[in-house]
């Protein structure tokens, strides 16, 4: 097939009135658009050159060869969607259920493109200021046997189709629509996609711009959505690990989408994912697909402050019996209501809940309503626990703060030295080159196969260990049973040392507790509270690191949350200090 030399023949298709031809192999025309053959073919002026059999099928391989050089003629959110496509079928992989791909993500994506003028409205970015014709009322019009295979159109739900951009719905639930331009038009000397140039200078007021830390954001929006599993850190952690593609995710490409010069920008990452970037991300990209309320929260679901708190308990190796102290704050503060929990970007909420880490924030508040955490109560009952345990091996045993910190430092310690061996030797350098156009291509190859070979020559001399099979992914990040010789596990003891009976209930025997955050910011600042090492404890800035490095989250943002749940914990103590602006201790009784 050969549009360049079809481009003389100028009549009007008889099946679809089209003036677009292309050759076939026998030299006979066809349209590009309805597929109809004619039975005109291409006049040979040079009878010398008619070709014989052999030469037909070597011109067809040149053919073949040259349409692969060039490549399809594709568009960056095509790109988007295509890694979007990949990621959906990771997290299937993990056990993620098929809906999450099929109904939601694709709805959201969908939404998104309509609310950000790629798609399914009357005047797509992509037509402005280019002679193009938009190929929707046919489904046959698409090229379908040279385009990549992306997500496939599904019903939606009503949500999707009741933006300020919604259609008519005759016309919203067309098939993704295909613009078709000329052809001198479609190559590019600055990017491999169609837009690239225009795409990375498009700056539009109110509209958010895709980019690979979104695909993420749009990922965990659709498990939010299906109240699925997995956390924030979970799904960044998988990322980290490769389960889910994200650094070189654009190597997954058809061989025909051609990526060069701007795509580079675009879909080439360099650095991995932040916590709470893409947490704000999720916010934007929710608030502006205008989504509506999420399904609830509930005492069931795995992402209430309940069922999480047990979970990190069991991570962490500490206690069993805190689970019913970790409810009782949960209740306490309130954070446990479905109103609370629920997303829901319309309502603009001024706090949205980051499920892992207020969790994680409940634990360090009952440690501190247990143990202080000052690096002097905690070591007193870790005595009388040690000493209870050696008179009474028999017995239950107490739960021993010191033992529990000296058995999590070494674990952590060794995990930590791994993650950050793992992290220094990660290649960025993909296996597919990039290159800034098509004229560094040569170049850019040759130097890739060069390294290449090198490092295989160097790791058969330095690294003749053979590599360690990757272990199938979990929820959990340490794993503590008590058949296991060489570490403690503490699951099972007793918190009896630390509480006390008065009347029918339980109360711990430490009365006091300090606050994290004496005083916070005033509302039209951006900080709710500031973190200083040198102010704290050892031990509370041991267990800080630990949760921290857990759930791969800056410290500060760790006590930032632990504050706020101090704040509603405490909230008549927060109020009397308003009032009195006294009280220059930062310890304050609980009882």
């Amino acid at each position: 097939m050969d549009l360049e030399e079809a481009k003389e023949f100028k009549e009007r298709c008889t099946q679809c009135a089209a003036v677009s031809w292309g050759l076939t192999d026998e030299g006979k025309y066809y349209c590009t658009s309805c597929h109809n053959v004619t039975e005109r073919s291409k006049e040979v002026v040079n009878t010398e050159a008619i070709p014989n059999t052999k030469i037909q099928a070597i011109n067809r391989g040149l053919k073949r060869k040259q349409k692969l050089e060039k490549g399809w003629d594709w568009y960056v959110c095509e790109g988007f969607q295509h890694i979007l496509c990949q990621q959906a079928d990771a997290l299937q992989t993990l056990g993620v259920g098929p809906e999450l791909k099929n109904e939601v993500l694709h709805n959201f994506w969908k939404r998104y493109l309509q609310k950000s003028k790629q798609a399914y409205c009357k005047n797509p970015v992509y037509t402005t200021g280019r002679k193009t014709a938009v190929l929707e009322d046919n489904p046959s019009h698409s090229d379908c046997d040279s385009a990549p295979e992306l997500l496939s159109d599904f019903s939606c739900p009503s949500f999707v189709e009741s933006g300020a951009e919604s259609q008519p719905d005759g016309h919203a639930r067309k098939p993704f629509s295909i613009v078709k331009a000329p052809q001198s038009e479609m190559a590019s000397i600055c990017s491999g996609s169609l837009d690239g140039v225009e795409y990375s200078l498009r700056k539009e007021k109110g509209i958010v711009k895709m980019s690979m830390p979104r695909t993420l954001a749009f990922c965990y929006l659709s498990l939010l959505w299906q109240r699925e599993t997995v956390t924030l850190s979970d799904l960044l952690r998988f990322v980290e690990e490769e389960y889910i593609p994200y650094i070189h995710a654009f190597q997954q490409f058809p061989e025909e989408m051609k990526l060069y010069g701007r795509d580079k920008g675009i879909f080439a990452i360099e650095s991995w994912p932040n916590y709470e970037d893409i947490y704000k991300k999720v916010i934007e990209v929710a608030t502006f697909l205008d989504l509506p309320r999420f399904p609830d929260i509930t005492e069931d679901c795995y992402l209430h402050p309940n069922i999480l708190c047990m979970k990190y308990l069991m991570e962490v190796n500490l206690p069993d019996e805190m689970r019913d102290l970790t409810c009782q704050v949960v209740k306490v503060t309130g954070i446990g209501e479905v109103g609370f929990l629920t997303f829901d970007p319309v309502a603009k909420k001024t706090e949205t809940v980051k499920y892992d880490v207020q969790a994680v924030a409940v634990i360090i508040v009952v440690l501190k309503l247990l143990f202080l955490l000052d690096d002097n109560l905690e070591w007193s009952l870790s005595s009388i626990a040690e000493k209870y345990n050696e008179d009474n091996k028999e017995d239950k045993p107490w739960f021993d703060f010191r033992k529990w910190y000296q058995v999590m430092k070494k674990a952590i310690d060794e995990k930590k030295q791994k993650w950050e061996e793992a992290r220094a030797k990660y290649i960025w350098k993909s296996e597919k080159p990039l290159y800034h156009s098509a004229i560094d291509k040569p170049v850019v190859h040759k130097r890739r196969e060069m390294v290449v070979n090198l490092q295989k020559q160097f790791s058969a001399l330095v690294d003749s260990t053979p590599a360690v099979e990757k272990k199938s992914p979990s929820s959990f990040q340490f794993n503590w049973t008590e058949e296991d010789s060489d570490r403690t596990c503490f699951h099972g003891h007793s918190l009896q040392g630390v509480l006390k009976k008065k009347g029918q209930s339980l109360m711990t025997k430490n009365s006091l507790y300090w606050l994290s955050t004496q005083k916070f910011c005033k509302s039209y600042c951006k900080h709710v509270t500031t973190y200083e090492e040198s102010n704290f404890s050892l031990s509370y800035r041991f267990v800080l690191n630990l949760f921290s490095f857990l759930l791969r989250i800056k410290t500060s943002f760790l006590h930032e949350e632990v504050s706020l749940i101090e704040k509603r914990l405490f909230k008549k103590k927060y109020n009397n200090k308003t009032k009195k602006k006294s009280s220059k201790s930062r310890k304050v009784r609980r009882h």
